[in-house]
């Protein structure tokens, strides 16, 4: 089959605000630097339903989503020589070319060897693999990871441990990872520290985990959903606290409750007025804040420009800072030998026919994390 077009089902998205429409799509063997990838597990992210929502700017249609997938490799194109036929795989929305300047430089792992193509729903050369009834279907953070098959550039896949988990680690081509590098890469939270993460979802558990393994001693959960605490208390955090249970700005209350306010905070809601409290919450000379949350196309943050001032940073994070083909396998090697937790992130799993169910969760805030098994 390596170079044949091979018939598969996919959840496609023909236009947004519609739910996901499992179809047969037929997807083209790989070109030259692509592979093949035969999908065994993928989750929904909150990114897949921000493009489905149609708020996203790159956001384009028809479009196959998903980018928080693993697999096997299935075949390769001309000039692939890291990967083969049978290696076992997470695809990468960030890719790690190692010959750009930013992956030559130590500070960042914002490739940018195929971002053009891929904010256009393209493969490298500009064109799709995908076509379903005639239509071109576009690929989606280089990933699209709701088909039966995928094809990715070979700088946008991490080969891991064939025996890891797929339904486990396919977590670990997003939110997990993105969440626990804010806190060992980006702020780089010391032992002792203490520790604000704001937004107890996915992303924020994943956060405290990276707090409690850099040997933070105080984590403090903020959430206005107060049925979040018991599992962020699970994750590593020592308290928690609700925004709504007090009459004055939740940045006033971690101030008083950790004298002067905290070492890090952490935003994980990509909301603007909680990205000014977790700033404002961090201590004067050298608090660390993070967004780790994306908020809408357009919108702009503000604080009063004396908090910088006065020695706070403000800091931003993708994908946690790991430079993806060099780091995810070993982030899979560190679940392998239970460092870090994947199972506890996992709240539901479904049949592939049932994907819309995922998005249904996710927007209710029933889930943590839903796999789906193709």
């Amino acid at each position: 089959m390596a170079s044949q077009v091979i018939k598969c089902k996919a959840a496609v998205a023909w236009e947004a605000r519609k739910p996901l429409s499992i179809e047969e799509i037929e997807v083209a063997p790989p070109k030259a630097h692509e592979v093949r990838i035969k999908t065994i597990a993928t989750a929904v992210c909150h990114t897949d339903a921000y493009t489905l929502s149609g708020a996203d700017p790159e956001g384009s249609f028809p479009v196959i989503l998903g980018h928080e997938g693993a697999g096997i490799v299935e075949s390769v194109g001309e000039g692939v020589t890291k990967l083969k036929a049978g290696d076992t795989v997470i695809p990468l929305y960030t890719p790690q070319c190692g010959e750009c300047k930013f992956c030559l430089n130590p500070k960042t792992n914002l490739c940018q060897k195929v971002r053009v193509t891929q904010g256009k729903g393209f493969t490298p050369d500009g064109t799709s693999r995908f076509t379903c009834k005639g239509k071109t279907i576009l690929h989606y953070t280089g990933t699209s990871t709701f088909s039966e098959y995928t094809v990715v550039a070979d700088i946008s896949v991490a080969k891991i441990d064939p025996l890891a988990p797929l339904d486990k680690v396919c977590l670990l081509g997003c939110g997990i990872s993105t969440g626990y590098g804010a806190a060992v890469n980006t702020a780089k939270v010391e032992p002792g520290s203490t520790c604000a993460v704001f937004g107890l979802g996915g992303v924020g558990l994943a956060v405290i985990m990276g707090c409690k393994v850099a040997g933070a001693t105080r984590i403090i959960g903020v959430d206005i959903n107060k049925d979040k605490f018991t599992k962020a208390k699970e994750f590593g955090a020592s308290e928690c606290t609700n925004p709504q249970d007090f009459s004055k700005p939740i940045q006033e209350v971690l101030v008083e409750m950790t004298d002067g306010g905290v070492d890090c905070s952490f935003e994980c809601t990509g909301n603007l007025k909680v990205m000014r409290a977790a700033l404002e919450a961090c201590h004067k000379g050298w608090g660390v804040s993070v967004v780790v949350g994306v908020a809408a196309s357009g919108e702009e943050v503000a604080t009063r420009p004396f908090q910088l001032v006065t020695g706070r940073t403000w800091k931003g994070t993708a994908f946690g800072g790991w430079k993806s083909v060099e780091r995810v396998p070993k982030l899979v090697s560190e679940y392998m030998s239970k460092k870090i937790k994947i199972d506890e992130f996992v709240t539901h799993n479904l049949p592939f026919d049932q994907i819309n169910e995922a998005f249904e969760l996710t927007h209710a805030g029933k889930n943590i994390q839903t796999v789906v098994k193709l």
